[in-house]
């Protein structure tokens, strides 16, 4: 009996020694498992954490993109319109240029009519031909001084930018003698002054005009400019270029 116990004492305790490692197996595998469960859990936790800023970024990228794009179709826009506008411009300039030259060549053209075709011919910037027809409106004029002041005007910006300086200040000079509160001429003598770097001469110009108009938007930049410019060199001969 007291053999017999013994043994099945053993067998007891090898059983239960052998149910502890199926146990200690299981809890390890359970507690394996729960680390692996918790790793993609973690893992999961993350990516979902994590989704949300990706998609927010991505939707700021998208909103950048978006502006960009709506500029680039603005700028588009608005180039489209500006170049349309010119050809439109360029179009009527040339309509009427033709019309008025038919004119000419008849022989029944106004002095008036001249002065317009001359003005076509400056914005076209055919400047001799603006030149040209300009004189001819000048010895035909009948109509009144103060208008004739334009003409004068435009005959000295012809001038100017073709290169004669000398020639376009004293246009513009009878400009403003026979009317002196001509401001765009005034405007465009002391432009003309300064382009021979004569810089006293362009700021009593520009001067005049801020006394006809005090908030002329072309000449208190420039006259403010100038005086900086006058005394800057206020004592250094200047070398213009005769024209």
């Amino acid at each position: 009996m007291g053999t017999f116990q013994i043994h099945m004492s053993a067998k007891i305790h090898e059983l239960a020694s052998k149910q502890d490692v199926r146990k200690n197996l299981i809890s390890m595998a359970v507690l394996s498992n729960g680390s692996m469960t918790s790793a993609a859990a973690m893992a999961a936790s993350e990516s979902l954490k994590m989704n949300p800023v990706y998609e927010v970024g991505e939707f700021f990228e998208l909103g950048i993109q978006l502006s960009y794009l709506l500029l680039l179709l603005g700028l588009l826009g608005v180039g489209t319109f500006f170049v349309i506008r010119q050809v439109l411009v360029r179009r009527e300039l040339d309509l009427s240029a033709k019309e008025l030259q038919e004119q000419v060549r008849s022989g029944d053209a106004s002095s008036m009519e001249l002065f317009e075709l001359g003005a076509v011919m400056l914005r076209r910037k055919f400047y001799p031909a603006a030149t040209k027809y300009l004189n001819q409106a000048i010895e035909k004029w009948d109509g009144d001084d103060q208008d004739l002041a334009q003409v004068y005007n435009a005959l000295g910006v012809s001038y100017v930018r073709d290169g004669k300086t000398d020639k376009g200040i004293s246009q513009l000079e009878t400009a403003v003698k026979i009317q002196p509160g001509y401001v765009t001429a005034w405007n465009n003598l002391g432009d003309a002054y300064e382009k021979k770097k004569d810089y006293k001469s362009a700021l009593k110009a520009f001067e005049e005009a801020l006394l006809f108009d005090p908030n002329n938007t072309v000449a208190r930049p420039r006259r403010d400019a100038l005086k900086e410019k006058v005394q800057m060199y206020k004592g250094v001969p200047l070398k213009s270029k005769q024209k």
